[in-house]
């Protein structure tokens, strides 16, 4: 599988909008609402849901104090299920990582089918402000969701669990909140809040369809609701399906090229190689999408040329049955370009994957009438996910040749090596091989094999509420547990069976078998090589042998005990002074055990991983004060100051301090002046501790010392490659000519063995909100301006292969044994291993201006409502070591510096019609210089980036989407909705191949791959 690193360094050559759902404005003080109602007809919804926080007050994310308004110091943005609904979203997991929520940053979603990825193959996590969902909580009802998933790397909670027909709003918190909830709310927090005023029966059946003719879903559910004295009960059962989409669906995928221009502002393609068959740029060439099959390599030896006839020295061949010798008769060469590349099963590898998921709720209260009018409680969640994935593979066949030490024939012979061949050496022995040297490669297309993930998880929690010793003061007692049992099985080919179909003996009857039949009855023989075993025409009986279903299983625990009280204390000017307090208590586990086939690395190139297992439990203890210092006075409509601060003790990391302190000044209605200012303190996650070495794999074009790095004309090198060829030279390398021809393995580990220590962060915000009293005949307008500022310091994150292979070979004081060539080990055949642990990076800083707009006014008959949500960032900064300068990927492609959504709403009568827009801006010179940047000098090196302008495509324009829907009420408990999303059919901007991508698309969560896609959802209540 390739590895992906999101949230870190791309590295060259490494391989609603719901303001479109919805609304996103100030609509009362201090808030961002994404509602088409009123603010009032809001805040009255909002505080009839908060049925656990106390009669006639509300709870707002990102405090733990119940208020009598829906105010706050920090922007937070409200989105309602209709809403998501309205803008074609099948799930809850779908509308949060919409544009408009995650703000442009890149997510972990079903097209990262083929990636080792957190959380394995199928998860859906969030991320905001991209800082990675290890840095984002996640909340179900105020209650942080235990991370899911499979494999070793679960870090974060999977949006999969979420029980999407019983949702009632998301409120999303985009800044810090450590103090309040815990060390990892540092970029912000998104609590699902589900509907507590169902009562009676309701049905939903919804379902999407893509043009392209694949990858329909739909969801079916069933929720209910009653009360009976004094219990009340609310559930839903839902069950959710989602078909693949093959990349061979969709038409933009059909022909991914290179991509290489021949001088800055040439046609995309323009420096690729050309099939002369068709006169085109080559599609699926090893630049891009191909992997070579149907071809051998041997020891160099003449051949006659594939396309032209005329004799010369090749190392790669192909069968060719009118070659009649005398050079090499059954073949012909082949060099970088002319070999086969392209399998059409290759495409029926998974764009979309596929899932299936069964979801089921149950809440329920119970009023005591004892312990303070204490009431009940108790919320059980459960979810089944399988998905699954197709990964296309080549099977490498290394067939021996039994030579001495001083490479002089040993006598014995290998019977499936024709004669012609057996005089070609390539490479020293192998895990293959045996000891026998490597004689000839056959690249194979071997075909799809198939990757399936079960994951069941649970929470399960209860408590008590009700009221405190003091006059109006609440408490709340809740404990909870949470379990993911996740099991992965992966069809893989294993080393030991190849080896040992590879060492065979030739019997009296002229029949082949395996040297170790004796003790391994079941062996079979590989098959001879010839142009059938080259073209992929392998035994049956021997594709049994050597392909086993491998699996692993996944166990996380999360045990959660929590007190909480808060009331008034005092009177002040303004109201109510107002404090919480209280304990909690978590404890994390997690035993990931892969396959023992994978334990033992004997996964033949395919990501293979050992053990992860670890505990951890933090003790904390919290307190929030709230202060109305001044209310409807003279330059004081409302003068409010709010802190909070936690004490954290780790088992792992010991003990630190966090605080947040925010305030809100309006000088009179209309006009209000928020800021706050946090720090947070988090240690690594389980998973950032304890990895087991996972193995993933990054392109052989990601070796530094590969030709093709490299201009033809050593003259022509920019100082950045003469120090790398120079450094090349010093390993017995000539950059001129090395080709490398194996995947480089990358393996990830967890840091606590290697001094990996806990994160701090700071978070501070200034905004302002303008909501002037405007006549009924004019409408209502609501306009926030905020600013942010994030730095996190020692920060927790794994390097990506490529960064540690890029600065190894990049050094000015080269040494292969030493600083980042510590990690990289090239073997005597100068075939590459990359271990990568979690560290703390120095820096991380994300800067910039949130606005949201929103206007409604009557129009004849209906109400017209406009809303808008645009993100600037000034920057998106990090670097590894303090003694760098910060590199900024502000406006790349895979971090762009605008995002926007706007959305149009005419409601009248039944019916409403809605228009929604998503923007990502463009990129014309951010990806150039940022890959051109040098972090020690802290300056771009223009003729790198020069350089890059003339050889790869990397701007790209402004991105566009559009849905429309309309809804009715075709009475008061039964409403259809029907819409299109990306109405233009978009699809995502060409990018040249030196980058990682899906054919010629930027693998990047904002764009969409499949194009236009229809929606449909009814609702009916009984």
């Amino acid at each position: 599988m390739n590895k992906l690193v999101l949230n870190g360094r791309h590295r060259l050559f490494a391989t609603s909008s719901l303001a479109g759902i919805a609304v996103l404005a100030a609509a009362v003080p201090n808030i961002a609402i994404a509602q088409t109602a009123d603010p009032e007809t809001i805040e009255e919804e909002v505080s009839r849901s908060q049925a656990d926080s106390g009669e006639g007050a509300i709870v707002v994310t990102g405090s733990r104090i119940r208020r009598d308004e829906f105010s706050a110091a920090e922007p937070i943005t409200v989105i309602t299920s209709k809403e998501m609904t309205q803008a074609g979203f099948n799930s809850t997991a779908d509308a949060l990582q919409s544009n408009s929520v995650t703000a442009g940053a890149s997510q972990i979603n079903n097209y990262y089918g083929g990636f080792v990825t957190d959380g394995g193959v199928g998860a859906n996590t969030l991320g905001l402000r991209g800082l990675g969902p290890n840095r984002t909580l996640v909340l179900l009802n105020g209650r942080r969701l235990a991370p899911g998933g499979t494999r070793g790397s679960v870090l974060a909670a999977d949006l999969n669990v979420l029980p999407n027909a019983i949702v009632d709003r998301i409120e999303v918190l985009e800044a810090g909140a450590s103090s309040v909830y815990g060390s990892d709310a540092v970029a912000g927090v998104v609590n699902i809040i589900t509907d507590n005023n169902l009562r009676g029966l309701q049905f939903e059946a919804s379902g999407t369809l893509p043009e392209v003719g694949a990858g329909s879903s739909y969801r079916l559910a069933g929720s209910f609701g009653f009360e009976a004295d004094r219990l009340s009960v609310i559930g839903s059962l839902e069950y959710f399906k989602r078909n693949p989409i093959s990349r061979n669906d969709v038409d933009f995928f059909n022909c991914p090229i290179g991509g290489f221009l021949s001088g800055e502002g040439t046609a995309f393609g323009s420096g690729d190689y050309i099939d002369p068959a068709t006169g085109e740029p080559a599609c699926f060439s090893l630049d891009n999408g191909g992997v070579t099959i149907n071809t051998i390599g041997v020891s160099t030896r003449t051949s006659p040329d594939r396309l032209t006839g005329v004799l010369g020295s090749y190392n790669r061949l192909v069968p060719d049955a009118s070659n009649t010798g005398p050079f090499t008769p059954g073949y012909t060469g082949v060099d970088y370009y002319t070999r086969d590349t392209y399998d059409p099963e290759q495409e029926e590898e998974y764009l979309v994957t596929p899932a299936e998921i069964l979801t089921g709720y149950l809440s329920a209260n119970y009023e005591l009438d004892a312990l303070g009018n204490a009431e009940a409680y108790v919320e059980v969640l459960a979810t089944r996910r399988k998905s699954s994935y197709y990964l296309y593979r080549q099977l490498a066949l290394d067939y021996p040749i039994y030579l001495n030490p001083d490479f002089t024939p040993t006598g014995r012979d290998n019977p499936l090596v024709p004669d012609q061949f057996k005089n070609s050496v390539i490479a020293f022995p192998n895990e293959t091989t045996g000891d026998g040297y490597l004689g000839v490669r056959a690249f194979i297309g071997y075909g799809l094999t198939e990757g399936r993930q079960q994951v069941d998880y649970v929470r399960a929690g209860g408590g008590l509420r009700g009221d405190f010793f003091l006059p109006d003061w609440r408490y709340d007692f809740y404990a909870g547990k949470s379990w993911n049992d996740g099991t992965y099985e992966l069809e893989s080919f294993l080393i030991d069976r190849i080896a040992a179909s590879l060492d065979v003996v030739e019997n009296t009857d002229g029949s082949i078998s395996c040297a170790s039949a004796a003790i391994n009855a079941n062996c079979v023989a590989a098959p001879p090589l010839n142009a059938d075993t080259v073209g992929g025409n392998l035994p049956q009986e021997y594709k049994d042998w050597i392909l086993v279903n491998t699996v692993g299983q996944t166990r996380f625990r999360e045990t959660t005990f929590a007190f909480n009280v808060d009331g008034p204390i005092f009177a002040l000017p303004g109201g109510d002074a107002a404090l919480a307090v209280g304990l909690e208590y978590r404890k994390q586990s997690i035993n990931d055990t892969p396959d023992a086939n994978s334990i033992n690395g004997n996964l033949l190139g395919l990501t293979a991983a050992t053990p992860t297992i670890g505990s951890d439990n933090v003790k904390e203890i919290y307190g929030e004060l709230y202060l109305p210092l001044l209310a409807d006075m003279p330059f004081a409509y409302e003068l409010s100051i709010n802190g909070s601060a936690r004490y954290t003790d780790y088992d792992s990391y010991g003990s630190d301090t966090t605080y947040k302190i925010g305030g809100l000044w309006s000088p009179f209605r209309g006009v209000s002046f928020r800021g706050s200012y946090g720090t947070s303190y988090r240690a690594p996650a389980l998973a950032e501790q304890f990895l087991g070495s996972t193995s993933g794999f990054i392109s052989a074009g990601s070796d530094p010392c590969d030709s093709d790095g490299f201009p033809a004309d050593p003259a022509d090198y920019n100082t950045n490659q003469q120090i790398i060829a120079a450094n090349c030279a010093a390993v017995g390398i000539d950059v001129a000519t090395f080709t490398q021809n194996s995947g480089i393995t990358v393996l990830r580990r967890g840091g606590a063995e290697t001094g990996l220590s806990a994160e701090t962060s700071t978070n501070w915000s200034v905004g302002a909100v303008v909501q002037p009293p405007l006549p009924s005949s004019v409408g209502s307008l609501s306009l926030s301006l905020d600013y942010f500022d994030i730095k996190v310091k020692n920060g927790v994150a794994d390097l990506a292969g490529g960064t540690i292979l890029n600065r190894c070979y990049s050094e000015t004081n080269f040494d292969p044994n030493s600083g980042f060539c510590s990690f990289v080990d090239r073997d005597a055949n100068d075939i590459l291993t990359v271990t990568s642990s979690y560290v703390n990076l120095a820096t991380d800083i994300v800067k910039g201006f949130e606005f949201n707009g929103r206007y409604a006014r009557d129009i004849g008959s209906g109400q017209l409502t406009l809303n808008a949500k645009v993100t600037k960032y000034t920057e998106q900064s990090s670097k590894l070591f303090p003694e760098e300068y910060l590199t900024d990927a502000n406006g790349a492609y895979f971090a762009p510096d605008w995002v926007g959504s706007f959305d149009a709403l005419y409601a009248i009568g039944k019916v409403t019609l809605r228009y929604g827009l998503d923007w990502i801006d463009g990129d014309k010179d951010a990806t150039y210089e940022y890959y051109a940047f040098d972090e020690t000098t802290g300056m771009v090196d223009e003729a790198l980036e020069q350089s890059y302008r003339d050889n790869y495509k990397f701007d790209v324009k402004d991105y566009f989407t559009h849905t429309i829907s309309g809804a009715v009420a075709i009475n008061e408990d039964l409403e259809l909705t029907v819409g299109v999303r990306n109405l233009t059919d978009k699809m995502p901007p060409k990018v040249t191949a030196a980058v990682t991508t899906i054919g010629n698309a930027p693998l990047y969560s904002g764009y969409d791959y499949v194009g236009r896609t229809f929606f449909a959802n009814i609702t009916a209540g009984f």
